[in-house]
């Protein structure tokens, strides 16, 4: 390909891939940069491996379920080295597929090993070797953060990357945080047969979502023998012997936990640094993360960044397609690609599954609009009683005068599939009425939606089944 391909890329991840394959259809050569391993963290520590291991973890409490009403199923222990080499088979094959395969096939785009830095806005160096482009796309992704607690730097802690590589399952696990790899993490090992305690500083679980389905959530994993302490304030860690002790006040008062290991989930931190921004004149906020505006354009012209490293919604298709974007601004200048967060959807895969897509009530209110409010438990959907996953709730927030949904946020059992279709209606600017009106399959977790909806201007107790 040579020196002067017309994009560099500096990762190798979901969004750094999107974005390749974006380019090569614009008939660009790309060169990709990577210093560790091809495929990022979603499919080498994130999302592939640690769905694998949840997915696994909810055979066992289905099972407990199945003998609640008779199947009378029984659960021999947790065969965990198994359990990690199905997970690295997962892990393989797809990355063979999706990213090897892709990669070998796709004559227009070049990967290169090593860590490139930027010299100046046009030139990055690799291994002692300079590549000029006239255009880039910053895609390194982040890593986890470790939070400044005394005597941290002396204890063998996780985080959510070392925690899905453990080869045994420890007695009990400890979580510093409550955001979404603490919940997801916390369940799946609390379900594998870890005795498990979340700690989050702030006053509930989940802050970015809206307090009815964190809440909901909440007593899900309490009512599943989780212990959850919120407002907590740490002081300091230390090693007593083979155990990790975690001291903290809560309601001004000193408490002790001790574990057998300490997870870290508090957050990602980009993996900006060394790569040579400050050369290029790319500015970052305070934290680091990359600033870019809706077409992912940085402060310098030529340079993009997208996925973790810009700070946003850190999903793996948030990524993909801010990649996409940022490649359709390069190659086809004026065509109006910008991103819309508020259409994009997102979930956490705890069991029931968080959704969540649009405005929150207070985001809704600073954007303008007079709003419009209505919950409904899972319990009033048909389908959950079929199940026997009647926990959660889900809210829908419209605007008070034309009726157009604003924003879900559900907490339910198949949630995840779910929330796909409240993105379609908000995507498609769809009033509550519209989607009330829309006839649902019945029996099915989907109704569920529409029940919602049908609540902004009926009393849904008095309907019947399939009632419109």
């Amino acid at each position: 390909m040579g020196n002067n391909p017309d994009l560099i890329i500096l990762g190798s991840g979901s969004t750094a891939f999107a974005a390749a394959l974006r380019a090569t259809s614009h008939g660009a050569r790309v060169m990709m940069f990577e210093k560790s391993v091809l495929g990022g963290t979603c499919i080498n520590w994130g999302c592939i491996p640690s769905k694998t291991l949840i997915h696994a973890a909810q055979f066992i409490h289905e099972a407990r379920l199945g003998a609640t009403i008779g199947l009378g199923l029984e659960c021999n222990g947790v065969d965990y080295e198994r359990l990690c080499a199905h997970r690295e088979q997962v892990v393989q094959k797809l990355r063979k597929e999706r990213y090897l395969e892709v990669l070998q096939n796709a004559s227009d785009l070049e990967l290169v090993k090593g860590t490139a830095r930027f010299l100046d806005r046009n030139t990055v160096e690799a291994d002692g070797r300079g590549y000029r482009a006239e255009r880039f796309l910053i895609a390194v992704g982040g890593f986890p953060r470790v939070p400044p607690i005394a005597g941290l730097d002396q204890c063998d802690y996780l985080t959510s990357r070392s925690a899905l590589l453990m080869r045994r399952l420890p007695r009990s696990l400890i979580i510093i945080g409550g955001g979404v790899i603490a919940v997801e993490l916390g369940q799946m090992f609390h379900r594998l047969g870890c005795r498990v305690t979340i700690l989050e500083h702030g006053p509930r679980i989940l802050p970015g979502v809206e307090c009815e389905a964190s809440q909901a959530l909440h007593d899900v994993l309490v009512g599943e023998g989780i212990k959850v302490v919120a407002d907590v304030a740490f002081c300091s860690v230390t090693r007593v012997g083979d155990l990790t002790v975690v001291h903290a006040d809560v309601n001004d008062r000193r408490h002790e936990y001790t574990c057998e290991k300490l997870l870290l989930a508090v957050g990602t931190a980009p993996a900006s640094d060394g790569i040579g921004l400050e050369k290029a004149g790319v500015k970052t906020d305070r934290k680091g993360f990359i600033q870019t505006d809706r077409q992912m354009r940085t402060s310098v012209p030529g340079i993009w960044a997208a996925g973790d490293v810009t700070g946003g919604m850190m999903i793996a298709t948030v990524g993909a397609r801010e990649g996409i974007v940022a490649v359709d601004d390069m190659f086809n200048p004026g065509c109006g690609c910008a991103m819309d967060y508020m259409a994009a959807p997102m979930a956490i895969f705890t069991d029931p599954e968080v959704g969540v897509v649009g405005h929150g009530e207070e985001s809704a209110r600073q954007a303008g609009f007079d709003i419009i409010v209505h919950s409904l438990p899972v319990s009033a959907i048909p389908k959950a009683h079929v199940t026997g996953h009647t926990a959660g709730v889900i809210k829908m927030i419209a605007d008070r005068n034309t009726g157009r949904l604003l924003g879900v946020h559900l907490t339910c059992h198949r949630g995840a599939e779910l929330i796909n279709e409240a993105a379609l209606a908000l995507s498609r600017r769809m009033s509550v009425e519209e989607l009330a009106a829309m006839p649902h399959v019945y029996p099915s977790i989907g109704e569920g939606l529409k029940l919602c909806a049908q609540g902004f201007s009926r009393d849904i107790s008095r309907l019947s089944c399939c009632a419109e």
